[in-house]
Parts: structure tokens; sequence; C-alpha cells
């Protein structure tokens, strides 16, 4: 089988890594579109643009099933996707609330993208459980990780800045909304303390365990739509090994 996962960068690649963790046959074909990140700055149709390009250059290598690791484009995109694709689409969204609520006690923080948290996706779902929501932007997360900078006083001060009015509220469990922040757990972990922290990537390979079988030639190829500078560094710290990336140089002219 083939899985295609898109991302608007590299943050989902901790999707990548729960999927193989999970299915070790099946081929998978990554997408990140390094180019234009972050998403979550772009208008809603813009969104769906850009996650309408990347499923059609998924689509062209056959793929089976598609993910999408961005929880922008999940929050905008998921429906027009699921109506022009002949194939499952899962998002990182309902995945993530899921497995949110059968941790909290009944306080969550939801982080994320500007656009994201204006989208009210993961706050809709969260109250309609009857679960007290608070939520929160947090836009400069993605560049530190586009950057390498998961650890360091610099890191740390934005982390504070952010989250701080959570840990004044008393949250217990807190969302990363967005692909790109698994990157930064364990300094959000730190700071936050005896706060559950979740990310949506395990449950949605746990998803997936629903229409996957694990057959197939154990292929892992990656694709960006332009090469930053710390590109290949953060390709081993997620995945642990240093597979090569293809850049698709004629995408950093797409507007």
């Amino acid at each position: 089988m083939k899985i295609g996962v898109f991302d608007s960068g590299v943050g989902g690649l901790t999707v990548l890594r729960a999927i193989r963790k999970r299915f070790s046959r099946v081929d998978i074909y990554y997408l990140g579109d390094t180019a234009r990140v972050p998403y979550g700055t772009k208008s809603p149709e813009t969104v769906i643009r850009y996650s309408l390009e990347c499923a059609e250059f998924l689509s062209e290598r056959s793929i089976d099933v598609l993910v999408v690791a961005c929880n922008t484009a999940s929050s905008y995109a998921l429906d027009t996707l699921r109506a022009t694709l002949s194939v499952p689409v899962i998002g990182v969204v309902e995945p993530g609330v899921t497995k949110a609520l059968s941790c909290t006690r009944g306080i969550v923080g939801v982080i994320g993208t500007s656009a994201t948290i204006k989208s009210n996706a993961y706050q809709s779902r969260l109250k309609a459980a009857g679960v007290e929501v608070y939520s929160k932007a947090c836009p400069l997360f993605v560049p530190l990780v586009e950057e390498g900078l998961l650890e360091g006083e610099i890191t740390q001060r934005v982390i504070e800045m952010y989250l701080k009015e959570f840990k004044d509220i008393g949250i217990d469990t807190l969302i990363l909304g967005c692909t790109h922040y698994p990157l930064l757990k364990g300094a959000i972990q730190e700071f936050l303390g005896n706060v559950e922290v979740v990310d949506s990537s395990d449950a949605v390979a746990e998803e997936l365990s629903c229409i996957v079988r694990d057959e197939g030639n154990a292929k892992t190829e990656l694709f960006f739509t332009d090469m930053s500078q710390n590109l290949e560094n953060l390709i081993e710290v997620i995945l642990g090994n240093k597979l090569q990336p293809k850049i698709l140089k004629e995408w950093a002219h797409r507007a």
C-alpha cells in the first residue's frame, strides 16, 4: 500500500514517523511545502488551493490514502479534499481531539497557528464534549522549528510568552494543534509541568489501522518544495536517519 502525507513544512514528519512505526512495510510519500510555509498565516482560500496542489502531486504516486499532516489544512481543506479525491483522506484534528478527551479532567488548552485557532476546529469539538477550552495562536513556534531552534534561551522565552496564561489558568491537558509543535514538546512540557501534552501523530497512525494493510516495499520518499538551511538536519532529528530529500525547485515560484 502507498500512503501520501503532506504538511506545510517539516513538522509533518512527526506524523510520518508514527505511521512508519506502526506500518513497517507500506510505501510512504511525503511532501513538505517548505517554499510556502507557514500555512497558518494564509487565508482559507489559499490554504485550500495549496492543499489541492499537494494532494494532486501525491495522487500522481498512486497513493491509496492521503494523510493531511497539517492542522491548518485539516481545519479548512479536508471537506474539499474528500470531495475531490477518490481515496480516503485523514486529517489530524479529530484524532487529536479524541486523544485529549481521553486524557483531560476537564480543562484543555489548544495552541496552533493563527488560522487553525481562528477556524475553531478544535475548540468547537471539545466544547461539544463538555470540556472547558482555552486557545491561543503561537505563530512564532513554526519558524523556531524550521530554523532548528528546538531548545535554548530564545525558545524558552517564546514558550513562556505564549503559555504563561495557560499555566496560570491551570489547564490539565494541552493539544499541540500544529505538527511542527511536537518538536518543541520537551521544552513545552518542562515549562508547563504536570500537564498532559497531546499531539495527534500516534492517534492518526491508529486511525489508519482501520483502512491500511501493512503491505509494500517499505519505501520512504521525501519531497520538499524548497531547501532550507536546516532541512537535512531536521530530517535526521525527527526520523532518526539521513534520508535524502528531493527538492521540487519549480514550486519555489508558486504563489
